[in-house]
C-alpha cells in the first residue's frame, strides 16, 4: 500500500507539473486537477493536506534534482570557472526540459498560493547563489583576483542571469529557450568575472 501511495502521490505531481506546462499560465485548481486525474478532489487530500503542500512536492524535486547535479560538479571538477560554467548550463538545461518547473521557479505558478511557498523559492536561489560565489572563491585562486574582487557582486550577477533566462523563456510561451545562445553568451559572462582578477603590474 505504500508503495502504492507513493506512486500515487507522484503521478499527482507529474500531473500538476503537467499543467503548469501551458503557455497561458492560468491558476489551476484542485478540481481542475482532479479531473485530469479522473478523480475527486477528496482523493487529492488523502495524499496532500493542501495544494500547498503539492507545490511543496514540486520545490523539494527541483531542488533535489539540482543539488544532487551541483553537488557533483563541485566534488568532481577543480577548475572553479569550468564548475561556474557547468552550473549555469545545469540551470538553463532543468528549465527548457521542465517547463512546469521554470513557472514554480520563477514564482509565475505560486501567484496567490501560500507566501511561504514564494520564501521557499527565494531560499532556494539564495542557496544556487551561495554555490557560485564558492565556485568564484575556488576560481581566485586559480586567477589570481584582485584583493577587493567582489564574489557577492559577480555570483548575483550570474543568479539574475540565469533567471531572467527562465523568465524570458516562460514569458515567450516557452519559445525562446534558455539554452540558446548560451555558448556565445558564456564568454561574455566568463570575461566579466576574469576583470576582477589582477591585471598586469607596472
Amino acid at each position: 500500500m505504500a508503495t502504492k501511495t507513493g506512486e500515487r502521490r507522484l503521478q499527482i505531481l507529474q500531473t500538476l507539473a503537467g499543467m503548469l506546462e501551458t503557455p497561458q499560465g492560468e491558476k489551476i485548481t484542485t478540481a481542475a486537477l482532479a479531473a485530469r486525474l479522473s478523480c475527486s478532489e477528496a482523493a487529492l487530500y488523502r495524499h496532500f493536506a493542501s495544494k500547498a503542500q503539492m507545490y511543496d512536492g514540486l520545490i523539494e524535486f527541483i531542488e533535489q534534482s539540482l543539488f544532487a547535479v551541483i553537488n557533483q560538479i563541485t566534488s568532481e571538477e577543480t577548475r572553479g570557472f569550468r564548475q561556474v560554467e557547468l552550473i549555469i548550463g545545469l540551470l538553463l538545461g532543468f528549465a527548457q526540459k521542465n517547463r512546469g518547473m521554470t513557472r514554480v521557479l520563477i514564482g509565475d505558478a505560486l501567484v496567490n498560493e501560500n507566501e511561504r511557498l514564494q520564501a521557499r523559492i527565494n531560499a532556494l536561489l539564495d542557496k544556487i547563489e551561495a554555490a557560485l560565489k564558492q565556485s568564484l572563491r575556488i576560481a581566485a585562486t586559480q586567477e589570481n583576483f584582485k584583493p577587493d574582487a567582489d564574489f557577492a557582486a559577480l555570483a548575483n550577477l550570474l543568479r539574475c542571469y540565469a533567471v531572467g533566462r527562465w523568465e524570458q523563456y516562460a514569458r515567450s510561451a516557452f519559445n525562446r529557450e534558455p539554452l540558446a545562445q548560451w555558448p556565445q553568451q558564456w564568454p561574455m559572462l566568463y570575461f566579466a568575472c576574469l576583470s576582477q582578477a589582477a591585471g598586469p603590474t607596472a
